[in-house]
């Protein structure tokens, strides 16, 4: 867990020639809010590190590591076997145009009003002091196949201080940190792709969405302007299913301030949300199992009632 806070601030067994089946369309059981299913990866031989793997698999760089905490981020050591995590609880918003969780470093998009699936997928966001929004709702206002930047004073004194100088706008192209494709949120931030091969489930941007090349295209193509956008941060999420299943879903709390930033202690969570706290305190739920998964927080779905002894 300490190194992937370090990062942050800067089934089937699989092997790395098998196919691995894209998480990105997850189908929505009627009442249900568990959709996916985990599956497990054995590290091949030769150099692979988990950045390497969470691109193959789909996912975050985070989402790898809160499912793996033992497991060397570099260098993970051949024919170790890795926890997948695309089983998921949505989160506890409308199922309406696109969610983010900022979290969970997840993306969601609801294709329709009354939708059987959703796409899911990992994203970057916001370094600390540069957050991504919060508890906001707005729209896509514009798309751009393109897309220029046009870098702030700030931004320019940031580069020019590690000296770079950056031109007045970064004209389109592979080398914009823009990538190729961008959908403009409110006024001032964008969901957009990347010109780096990292930064997927980090906190690397100032305060956009960034995404993959293959996402941020897909995006692109399918996402008509003027949907639904929400901002969130959930790192506790909750369910209970038809069957009367009972799961929670637990991640590492974003950083708030210097101190928790530096500190080597696991960020405390400032408040279990209402809806949670009454699925989790119900009497039929084991509270060891509860315990352990706000401690662990790995980020994948724990079942923590109907358990026989």
């Amino acid at each position: 867990m300490k190194i992937l806070k370090r990062l942050l601030l800067a089934g089937s067994f699989f092997c790395f020639f098998s196919a691995v089946p894209s998480a990105k369309e997850y189908y929505m059981e009627p009442g249900s809010n568990l959709v996916g299913q985990n599956s497990f990866f054995t590290i091949p031989k030769g150099k692979m590190s988990l950045e390497d793997i969470a691109s193959l698999t789909n996912l975050g760089l985070s989402n790898v590591m809160e499912a793996n905490p033992s497991v060397d981020p570099y260098l993970p050591p051949p024919g170790t076997v890795l926890l997948i995590p695309h089983q998921l609880i949505l989160p506890k918003t409308v199922h309406k145009g696109i969610v983010i969780n900022s979290a969970e470093m997840r993306l969601y998009y609801y294709p329709s009003s009354d939708p059987d699936y959703v796409i899911v997928l990992p994203i970057g966001i916001g370094q600390l002091g540069k957050d991504t929004p919060v508890d906001w709702v707005t729209k896509v206002e514009r798309k751009k196949d393109g897309p220029t930047w046009t870098p702030s004073a700030k931004v320019h004194a940031e580069y020019a201080a590690q000296g770079i100088t950056l031109p007045k706008v970064v004209p389109a192209g592979k080398d914009n940190p823009m990538g190729l494709y961008a959908l403009y949120v409110g006024r001032m931030y964008a969901i957009h792709g990347t010109n780096a091969s990292f930064g997927i489930g980090l906190r690397v941007s100032h305060g956009c969405i960034r995404l993959r090349d293959e996402d941020i295209k897909w995006l692109y193509y399918n996402v008509p302007v003027n949907t639904r956008v929400e901002f969130i941060n959930e790192p506790i999420k909750a369910t209970v299913e038809p069957d009367g299943s009972k799961y929670i879903e637990v991640h590492q709390p974003l950083s708030t301030t210097e101190e928790e930033l530096n500190s080597t202690e696991d960020v405390s969570f400032k408040e279990i949300p209402a809806d949670v706290l009454n699925i989790i305190q119900s009497n039929d739920v084991d509270q060891d199992i509860v315990q352990r998964a706000l401690i662990e927080r790995k980020g994948v779905p724990v079942k923590i009632n109907g358990f026989s002894f």
